[in-house]
């Protein structure tokens, strides 16, 4: 795979406190594409942050339905990639690439 295509293949970082809580055990979550495989993800972390990946597990997340004004609207739907990262690795999300 290609630089451009590693880059586009990591979304962002999630955030979140159940996120956070799984760094404990060397695991970096990440949303990526509805497309994007396995071994995919698993090549464009290691590509990207030089590390070396054990697992990857995936989610796919359905969007919300929300009311704006009146009107129903939908959240768009996303994957995430929960990124295991093998004894010695670590990525610090909070800052760039």
């Amino acid at each position: 795979m290609s630089t451009l295509k590693h880059f586009d293949m990591i979304l962002s970082p999630v955030l979140t406190e159940k996120s956070t809580r799984g760094s404990e055990h060397n695991q970096v979550t990440f949303k990526v594409p509805l497309s994007a495989t396995k071994p995919e993800i698993k090549a464009a972390v290691e590509a990207l942050f030089k590390v070396s990946v054990r697992a990857v597990n995936t989610l796919r997340v359905e969007g919300k339905t929300k009311r704006f004004r009146g009107r129903l609207g939908k959240r768009p739907d996303y994957k995430k990639a929960m990124v295991t990262l093998a004894e010695g690795h670590t990525i610090d999300v909070t800052t760039g690439i």
